[in-house]
């Protein structure tokens, strides 16, 4: 549903509150966004260390996260639970095909990110720092509209 600028307007600039059905939609998406953060972030860093050095091991994923080894261990086995991983003694955490999956759109939502800020004239380093967050979070409609811009500006 195509929201008009005065649905989107606040209190503030003395526009009545949003919809009430608009406003639930706007923090179930904010929160559906959180949820999937983690997920995304742990699986895109396996898949990375994976490429990297062949396996995936927690204390390096609790190394690169800035976060405690049991931190770790409760996520992985989340993402266990939801068919995303594979932990094997003595060898590390693995990708699963859905992982892998789930990595690689994570990877390419957060490169269309970057590119988008790039475009706009965002430092190199600011733009993959901001892209982190920023990536969980826009629709599919938005990241659209970010390749589209940026291809315009910088070229396929």
């Amino acid at each position: 549903m195509q929201e008009s600028p005065r649905e989107t307007a606040g209190p503030d600039d003395g526009a009545p509150l949003v919809d009430p059905e608009v406003h639930v939609e706007s923090f179930r998406q904010a929160r559906e966004a959180r949820r999937l953060e983690l997920v995304e972030d742990y699986v895109e860093l396996i898949a990375d260390l994976i490429g990297d050095g062949g396996e995936a091991r927690q204390v390096d994923i609790a190394a690169r996260l800035g976060v405690a080894q049991p931190t770790v261990a409760k996520m992985l086995k989340r993402l266990a639970e939801e068919g995303l991983v594979q932990q094997r003694p003595y060898r590390g955490v693995f990708l699963t095909a859905a992982g892998q999956a789930l990595a690689e759109q994570s990877r390419e939502r957060h490169r269309i990110v970057e590119r988008f800020l790039c475009a706009l004239g965002v430092s190199a380093e600011t733009a993959r720092r901001d892209a982190e967050g920023i990536e969980h979070h826009v629709s599919a409609e938005t990241l659209e509209a970010f390749r589209r811009f940026s291809d315009a500006r910088l070229g396929s």
